[in-house]
This record gives C-alpha cells, sequence and structure tokens, in this order.
C-alpha cells in the first residue's frame, strides 16, 4: 500500500510517519507541510492512500482534494473534529483518525483501506461525502477543548484549559503552560488552535498559542516585533512580526 502524507503541522507529519512505519505495512511516498505543494508532488507519484489533514492554512483538506481533481486516491482524514460529526465518513467507506492519531486507530484504518483495494468493500462517493461532511460541521457549533491531557508513564494528568496561560512547542514537543508548571502534550499548536475559542486564544508565533486574558504588558521590540509579559510578572514570549498586527488588535491597541 502506498502513501502520501499531508499535515501542515510538522510534528504530526512526524509523530503519523512513525506509526506508519511501525505497521509494516505501507510505503510511504513522500509528506507535504503545504497542501498546494501536496498537489502538484500528489499527482505524479498517484499514491493509493492519502493521509489528509482537514484544516490547513491557505488550503483545506476538502480544498486540496477538488483541486487534485481524477483520479484520487482513498483518502483516511486526520483531524481534530469530534466523531459524531464524521459518522458519514465510514459510512462512505472512507475513514478518519481522530488527533492524537493512536496505533489501534491505525490499524483500523489500514485494515479498511486494504478492504477497499482488495474489492471486499466498495468505495464511496468522494465528492458527494464532501458536500455532506462540509455541511454538517459548517450547521455544528463549534466544541471547544475545556481540558487537555498530559501522559506521563503509565499516568494522566488533567489541566484545566482556563488555567493555562499559553502553550508552546520545542524540540517535537507541545507543552501547556498552567501556574508555572509545564505539561506535556500529544496534540499539536495547531490541533490547539483549532479546538480553543478564537475569542480567547490566539496564535502569537509559529510555536506558541496566547491565553490573551493572561497577558499583563505589551512592549515594543525591534524590527517591529513585539513581547508580552504575563500576569505572573516574570514570562515574556516573543510576538512574530507578521503577527503583531493581530496581537494589538487582539488586546484593543
Amino acid at each position: 500500500m502506498r502513501v502520501y502524507l499531508v499535515d501542515d503541522e510538522p510534528l504530526a507529519i512526524r509523530k503519523l510517519r512513525r506509526l506508519l512505519e511501525e505497521t509494516g505495512r505501507v510505503e510511504i511516498l513522500g509528506a507535504s507541510t503545504d497542501p498546494r505543494e501536496a498537489v502538484r508532488r500528489i499527482r505524479p507519484l498517484q499514491p493509493d492512500v492519502l493521509f489528509l489533514d482537514i484544516e490547513m492554512p491557505g488550503m483545506s483538506g476538502f480544498g486540496l482534494l477538488e483541486e487534485l481533481g481524477e483520479p484520487q486516491p482513498l483518502v483516511v482524514f486526520t483531524t481534530a473534529y469530534d466523531k459524531y460529526a464524521l459518522n458519514a465518513f465510514t459510512v462512505n467507506s472512507i475513514d478518519y483518525l481522530l488527533k492524537p492519531v493512536g496505533p489501534s486507530a491505525l490499524d483500523r484504518a489500514l485494515n479498511k483501506v486494504e478492504r477497499i483495494l482488495g474489492g471486499a468493500e466498495t468505495r464511496g462517493d468522494l465528492r458527494a461525502l464532501l458536500g455532506q461532511v462540509k455541511t454538517m460541521l459548517d450547521r455544528r457549533p463549534p466544541e471547544y477543548l475545556t481540558r487537555v491531557a498530559s501522559r506521563v508513564g503509565e499516568r494522566v494528568e488533567f489541566v484545566e484549559v482556563a488555567h493555562v496561560t499559553h502553550f508552546y512547542a520545542k524540540d517535537k514537543l507541545t507543552f501547556a503552560v498552567a501556574a508555572g508548571k509545564e505539561y506535556a502534550l500529544d496534540l499539536s499548536i495547531a490541533d490547539l488552535e483549532s479546538r480553543l475559542p478564537p475569542d480567547r486564544w490566539l496564535r502569537i508565533h509559529r510555536s506558541t498559542l496566547l491565553n490573551v486574558e493572561a497577558v499583563k504588558e505589551l512592549h515594543s521590540w525591534f524590527g517591529g516585533k513585539l513581547r508580552v509579559k504575563l500576569k505572573d510578572g516574570k514570562t515574556e514570549l516573543a510576538v512574530a512580526r507578521e503577527r503583531a498586527a493581530d496581537v494589538r488588535a487582539k488586546l484593543g491597541i
């Protein structure tokens, strides 16, 4: 089974690649974090299966499939949307993986793909499915995270999102910071951004999500950049130049 991976988060790509390689059941033809680049690379490669994120900047997973045209590979969506909203995928013989992706869910998806490729299961109408799911997602109110899980060995600790001042990514890991303590998470920054209320959370850097209610001061910095100082009195976070205007607007200045 020849597969191609598309996700705008390098961390998500690396994790999915590792899980797929561990199965020993696939040949990974390549991966892209840019959906437009992915379209150009997928066409000549013609993979059997496309593991595709739904929410990506510039072009969604749905938009990528429309741009790709025919013929299209089988699609396994990787997404942070909840299972209820995606029941239509199972009916149409196209599978999905909820983030963070786990080995058992991946095996289930690969089994389904193998049945379709082997002729034991019929492939559904992709265009009809996309229209149906987009309509469902547009009609549903967003369901935001209220807590996140941090796994330490065999123990899982839950952290209330309301207590988190910021999330950041470093060395292929994502961390939540609350009350001065850091908690390692399985979710990527992009996953978190799509599942947090936009009136309270703001991406201030590719690797940083900020709880705007935790901000005490805003300081100008060289090169048009900004720095925010948090209410704990000691934490300072850098704001990327291209996001400075968004931060000023969000803080009402």
